[in-house]
């Protein structure tokens, strides 16, 4: 794919990150955190360092939103590329700029992760080129400076994105189902699946695309073919589950599930 953000760029490096995830975005509490922080606060187990004190007892200490977070890589873009290696610290003035480049950063990366998935398994060579053409127009984006990127219009953006996502998703269920099977009706995109139990029905091919599946029963499922782009997947059992073909999976709604060594994921989670 001919676009300069491989896959790898993707995820996350927190040693050239200014903590920025523990800083620009507010949480309430809740289940997920044990305390209420306003966005562009620092959280009170940040060290001078930008190192989180608690990081090996998050859940514990009531911290489990935490641990399934994921910035795609925009933490090392917007710390190093964009603010030069000056962290919100060295330069409080900065902060501002830098909490709001963070946000729009951490968006544009999570479509570039979903479009390079799309390139790859677009069955039309149209859908693959406006994979590419507009993973071009978000490198773009972030190779220049905050200033450009925080006037982009990325909600006109994201919505070009999506149609390729869902362009390249009917493609691949299409072909799945070209036997003449029928997907279930009832497994449809936003549908609330919360608790119920999965296990006896064909998930292949369906389209579960911002479903809610929190705490549903997909343990030993094959999911091959299934588009799970933006579903709740919180405390879904995933044992023994085969993602290994599922589409746009990423590692925080895996995080957010329960698994266990049995589940299988998707390649490029690993690559």
């Amino acid at each position: 794919m001919p676009v300069s953000s491989p896959r790898h760029d993707l995820r996350g490096d927190c040693s050239n990150c200014f903590a920025l995830c523990c800083t620009a975005f507010g949480f309430a509490r809740s289940a997920d955190f044990a305390v209420d922080k306003p966005a562009g606060q620092p959280c009170g187990h940040l060290s001078p360092g930008h190192a989180c004190v608690i990081h090996a007892r998050l859940p514990e200490r009531g911290f489990r939103g935490c641990t399934v977070f994921d910035c795609f890589g925009a933490g090392q873009v917007v710390s190093q590329r964009l603010f030069a290696g000056v962290s919100w610290r060295d330069e409080p003035g900065s902060a501002g700029t830098m909490f709001a480049a963070f946000a729009v950063v951490r968006r544009l990366h999570e479509m570039l992760w979903h479009l390079h998935e799309a390139h790859d398994r677009a069955r039309d060579p149209d859908d693959a080129h406006r994979a590419e053409l507009a993973a071009a127009a978000i490198d773009a984006l972030t190779a220049g400076g905050a200033a450009a990127l925080l006037a982009a219009d990325v909600d006109t953006l994201h919505r070009e994105v999506r149609s390729v996502l869902v362009d390249v998703s009917a493609g691949v269920r299409a072909a799945y189902r070209a036997d003449g099977r029928a997907p279930d009706r009832t497994l449809a995109p936003g549908a609330d699946l919360a608790g119920r139990d999965l296990r006896s029905r064909d998930l292949c091919g369906v389209d579960l695309r911002g479903a809610c599946l929190i705490a549903a029963d997909l343990r030993g499922r094959d999911l091959t073919a299934a588009d799970l782009l933006g579903a709740d997947l919180r405390d879904a059992r995933l044992d023994g589950a085969d993602l290994t073909a599922a589409l746009y999976v990423t590692a925080p709604q895996l995080a957010a599930a329960r698994s266990d060594e049995h589940t299988r994921r998707p390649a490029r989670m690993c690559s």
